[in-house]
């Protein structure tokens, strides 16, 4: 008999289904269009926690509004109501080891169109797959934080459907292959001369106390932070705008910052290993953090 290619993995809990069960012994059919086509939809929420509280998600209607928008361009039922999708990820939580040391998760779930026999078209009336883990978060270190952290550039090269958080991630493993193997955190990203998004964060540039991002269209995904930086900046009194963004102007960036469900929001600190700015954290991004942190603390006290 053939080793299990899932005895390495650690019997850490898992939802597959309707049923809480383990990463080792999850299994789905070798014909889920997910596991076949990529067919399916996912989406990754942070859940904070704070002692004496019950773990709270960040912007969680905001994930459920762009998870239903996804799962109906691409024709899959959603197979829970919100509050479903929540328990989920409470039940995960409470199954964890360390759900007692542990403060701060990431909820990542994913629905695929279902099991059948293999064809292209989007077959009506199949059941969809549900899996979903609930695992200690990774945020960036705290020298990531203070410092920032380098990031590279590359054309992108990805499909036309990037507003779409598909499970089919082909390109985005290819383009964060690329910083990876530069000892970068991210790839910055420029479709026909145009910034686009990085591999697995959006990107924010800041000039002359403007922070800038691109058009939501379907070029790039639109993270949940987009709504949370505008919110935020207008908090703030910072100026905000969405429009393209010509490659010259991110290489003449004040400060450039990522953002994403675990890096929140991150400074680039140098780009293509030429400084960003004066090479440190900008007074825009560490207030935009500042700012961050206390809309997570205001999960606990609304």
């Amino acid at each position: 008999m053939s080793p299990d290619p899932a005895a390495h993995l650690p019997p850490l809990p898992c939802h597959l289904n309707g049923e809480l069960t383990t990463l080792r012994e999850a299994r789905i059919s070798p014909l889920d269009r997910g596991f076949i086509f990529g067919d399916g939809i996912y989406e990754g929420i942070s859940i904070y926690g704070q002692p004496g509280h019950a773990p709270q998600p960040f912007r969680f209607e905001q994930h459920m509004a762009r998870l239903e928008r996804g799962l109906a361009e691409t024709r899959i039922p959603n197979p829970h109501t919100h509050a479903e999708w929540r328990q989920i990820a409470l039940d995960l939580i409470a199954a964890h080891p360390e759900r007692d040391s542990v403060l701060d998760w990431f909820y990542y779930f994913q629905v695929t169109r279902g099991v059948a026999l293999r064809d292209h078209p989007m077959l009506p009336g199949l059941t969809p797959t549900v899996f979903a883990t609930c695992l200690p978060m990774k945020p960036p270190t705290p020298e990531q934080r203070a410092q920032g952290v380098p990031c590279v550039t590359a054309d992108d090269f990805r499909w036309k459907k990037a507003h779409l958080k598909s499970i089919s991630l082909l390109g985005a493993v290819f383009a964060r292959q690329i910083s990876y193997e530069q000892g970068a955190l991210e790839t910055v990203m420029f479709r026909d001369g145009f910034l686009s998004e990085a591999a697995a964060s959006n990107v924010w540039v800041v000039k002359n106390g403007v922070v800038m991002g691109p058009p939501k269209d379907h070029l790039v995904l639109e993270g949940i932070r987009y709504g949370a930086i505008e919110e935020l900046c207008a908090q703030e009194g910072i100026g905000f705008e969405l429009r393209r963004i010509p490659r010259a102007e991110v290489l003449a960036a004040d400060e450039l910052m990522l953002s994403s469900a675990t890096k929140e929001v991150l400074p680039i600190t140098t780009l293509d290993g030429q400084p960003v700015g004066n090479g440190r954290p900008g007074p825009i991004t560490q207030r935009l953090y500042a700012a961050y942190q206390r809309a997570k603390q205001a999960l606990f006290t609304a």
